[in-house]
């Protein structure tokens, strides 16, 4: 294979980027399953929005697969591959409405630290299309957990006071 990356070089974006995708399915499973099992005065606001969440994540799967076999490398398919290469811990309960919010956050995040820290060897071997999916994947995720810790803030500015019409003299 030469398409301008050594086979080491490969080896590890192909490495970074199965770390995203096993973050990415653990996330997808935990935000599916808390669609599912939401419950509490906020239900139908999280419910559509964990659906929209898991919708994107499961689109994202295949990009991500399918450019650690661009780059010559099997992309992981397994829950125990997952599981060894995800940085997100799983959930197994049906936790409160507000801990379903923070778990999610959570998980953002970490794929947010997961892609952003593949980008030192990316940018050294000028590898664009890694670069492109990489940034497309911090765009989502970080907008992801600011709307999500949107839900659970606290410090709100009261709604401005109406402005009042002035009388024409």
């Amino acid at each position: 294979m030469d398409i301008g990356i050594d086979d080491k070089t490969r080896a590890r974006i192909a490495d970074g980027l199965a770390h995203l995708l096993a973050d990415s399915y653990t996330l997808y499973i935990k935000t599916h399953g808390f669609h599912w099992n939401v419950t509490g005065p906020m239900f139908n606001t999280l419910h559509l929005m964990f659906m929209d969440q898991y919708t994107e994540l499961w689109n994202a799967l295949d990009l991500i697969a399918e450019r650690i076999r661009a780059l010559g490398h099997y992309a992981p398919g397994s829950y125990a591959q997952f599981a060894a290469l995800s940085s997100i811990p799983e959930e197994t309960g049906a936790p409160a409405a507000t801990d379903m919010i923070r778990q999610l956050i959570a998980g953002q995040e970490a794929i947010v630290r997961t892609a952003r820290g593949l980008f030192p060897v990316v940018d050294k071997a000028s590898d664009e299309p890694t670069a492109d999916l990489l940034t497309q994947r911090l765009q989502i995720h970080e907008k992801n957990a600011w709307m999500l810790r949107s839900l659970l803030a606290s410090d709100a500015p009261a709604a401005p006071a109406p402005i009042k019409e002035r009388r024409k003299r």
